[in-house]
């Protein structure tokens, strides 16, 4: 595919498909998004979530409890964090070979409904403490149950995003403008970024086969991928996994018992030599460390970066 039409593709999936005034508009993180990453639409699930966290004026507001998320299971390959169960309670089909990413491919795919919560404005997250905090004051400060399933994800994501994972590059963020800014860094870029993200609506994708209808390479062999830590408040973690090369692709899929067509990004991980055997990507597809690549689908509001090819850059 010529760089221009892929470019422009990436923009058209990631764009918000409503008419008027866009969720976040005219907002501070929008101005942000619109100077640093010109001419790409913010997806919509983003925007979405930039809404809600301004609709909301209190910390508390934004609070929903626990949720399954599937976001954690891809930003971690390291180490252990998440069981085959988990995985399967948050959908059907997330992890595939690269071979199935080619048009007339069939692929089982499901999504949960998914609970990533509110982004926060960058000034509201800028008061609020988070490298440095324990699970303890978070506790506190929501009045969250010690023991109870939150308080565990807490703890989850305040060790994972403190940790430092051997050939992994990794940042957390707390809001939608150190998301980005995370993601430069880590793909070590400060300009010259496509964004790409899945169109799978928050209320999930039903259990069928969906057939591959379209398939367009994304720029670049390194790329930077951005999934929700459950918290609270939205927290990201921008990963880059090691200097293994990486290639990601949007992919259009049509339900073949009815439903609308949706386009997801996916990234193909190509060497896995030295991912921990436990990934339950590995039980998943049947293989173990370095036999083959493993894709996965970026899930609602995961954000997909990359740079793009100097042909791209030359036509705008």
């Amino acid at each position: 595919m010529h760089p221009t039409v892929l470019f422009v593709a990436v923009v058209a999936i990631t764009a918000a498909v409503v008419h008027g005034r866009r969720p976040a508009d005219g907002s501070p993180a929008a101005r942000f998004w619109e100077e640093v990453l010109p001419g790409t639409p913010m997806p919509e699930a983003l925007a979405e979530l930039v809404q809600k966290g301004i609709d909301h004026l209190t910390l508390a507001e934004n609070f929903s409890g626990p949720y399954l998320s599937i976001g954690m299971c891809l930003g971690h390959v390291y180490v252990s964090v998440c069981s085959v169960e988990r995985v399967k309670k948050a959908g059907t089909g997330l992890f595939f070979h690269e071979e199935q990413v080619r048009v007339g491919s069939t692929l089982t795919v499901s999504f949960s409904a998914a609970g990533v919560p509110a982004i926060l404005p960058h000034d509201v997250a800028e008061k609020v403490p988070f490298g440095n905090i324990t699970a303890r004051d978070v506790a506190t400060r929501f009045n969250i149950a010690p023991g109870s399933t939150m308080a565990a994800q807490v703890g989850d994501t305040l060790r994972a995003c403190q940790a430092r994972a051997g050939g992994e590059r990794h940042a957390c963020a707390a809001s939608l403008e150190d998301m980005v800014r995370a993601a430069m860094r880590t793909l070590g870029t400060a300009g010259r970024v496509w964004v790409a993200a899945s169109a799978v609506p928050r209320a999930g994708l039903p259990l069928q086969p969906y057939a591959v209808e379209a398939v367009a390479p994304l720029d670049g062999d390194h790329h930077v991928a951005c999934h929700d830590e459950p918290y609270p408040y939205a927290v990201f973690q921008c990963h880059r996994i090691g200097l293994s090369m990486t290639k990601a692709y949007a992919v259009s899929l049509r339900g073949l018992r009815g439903g609308p067509e949706v386009t997801m990004a996916v990234i193909c991980h190509l060497d896995t030599s030295d991912w921990n055997p436990a990934y339950p990507a590995f039980e998943m597809l049947h293989t173990k460390p370095g036999d083959s690549s493993v894709c996965h689908f970026m899930p609602y509001a995961n954000l997909l970066f990359g740079v793009k090819a100097a042909s791209t850059m030359a036509s705008f």
